[in-house]
């Protein structure tokens, strides 16, 4: 990396996660070959105060003037949409918002704008526990199901649409069970980990692997992630199985856990050190 010079960071958001990210980076980012060349917020004003006013960008379609090699968005689905297709004709792409890949137009045109210009979709798998264990399984043909459930308090989800309407009968309901690619557009910010799972599980995609919603009014300051995955029928007829439970400590109302923000971070170091190639790559 230092023949190459610093690798050039760019960050588009800038709310709890974002603001950590830029905080890393202008504090570590020299010692570990990284330079921040420019923070996108959608409210500018936002970053008065704490942000530079040197990096600070006001138009994110002007962001190829600042030469990043990879770019992080940490914003909203609506950013890889609007923008991930232009975004990757500059640099590498660090998707912090998978759910926007539950829509196939928005996919689509990722992939043909990261063979066109020869940059990486990275996807940060964020709270997903054991990403390469479902890759390999998946990749070996040994994956037959597999199930992310999601529970937090109500005050922690952000919802759209038909969901927003839901009511939580009791402590403990179940706003949603299907498809993740169904529940993408309604949870945007709540289904990523949900995305990331389909993502490593190509074989069952985001119309295979089934997504739970759940608000629970005991779980005021965590996210509870639980993984449960089954393979085909052995030769005693038992299937393989695993079931894990993440709890991710969160504050109240938050809708990135605390252990989610370090596994970030260690995704973009990670994004930093792989060759730009086309197609989308789970980090």
């Amino acid at each position: 990396m230092a023949d190459r010079g610093p690798r050039r960071v760019g960050v588009v958001g800038y709310g709890r996660l974002g603001q950590s990210l830029v905080s890393r980076l202008l504090a570590q980012g020299p010692e570990l070959g990284l330079e921040l060349v420019f923070v996108w917020n959608r409210d500018p004003g936002r970053m008065a105060g704490s942000v530079p006013p040197s990096l600070q960008l006001q138009n994110l379609a002007a962001l190829g003037e600042r030469h990043p090699d990879l770019v992080v968005e940490v914003a909203h689905p609506k950013i890889i949409h609007e923008s991930g297709a232009q975004i990757l004709r500059h640099a590498n792409l660090l998707v912090g918002s998978p759910s926007a890949l539950g829509d196939q137009t928005t996919e689509r045109q990722l992939l043909e704008a990261s063979n066109h210009w020869n940059h990486a979709v990275f996807v940060a798998r964020g709270a997903l526990w054991g990403t390469e264990d479902i890759r390999r399984l998946d990749a070996a043909g040994g994956l037959q199901s597999l199930r992310v459930t999601m529970a937090t308090h109500p005050d922690g989800f952000r919802l759209e649409g038909p969901l927003a309407e839901a009511h939580s009968t009791g402590c403990r309901t179940v706003l949603y069970e299907g498809p993740v690619r169904g529940l993408c557009p309604f949870a945007p910010r709540n289904s990523n980990t949900m995305a990331a799972a389909a993502l490593a599980a190509p074989s069952l995609g985001f119309d295979g692997v089934i997504g739970v919603l759940v608000a629970d009014l005991s779980l005021t300051d965590m996210h509870v992630v639980d993984v449960e995955l089954s393979g085909p029928p052995g030769p005693t007829g038992r299937s393989f199985a695993v079931h894990t439970h993440r709890e991710n400590p969160a504050e109240p109302g938050a809708v990135t856990g605390s252990a989610t923000v370090t596994a970030f971070w260690r995704s973009l170091l990670a994004c930093c050190q792989l060759p730009s190639r086309p197609g989308i790559h789970l980090c």
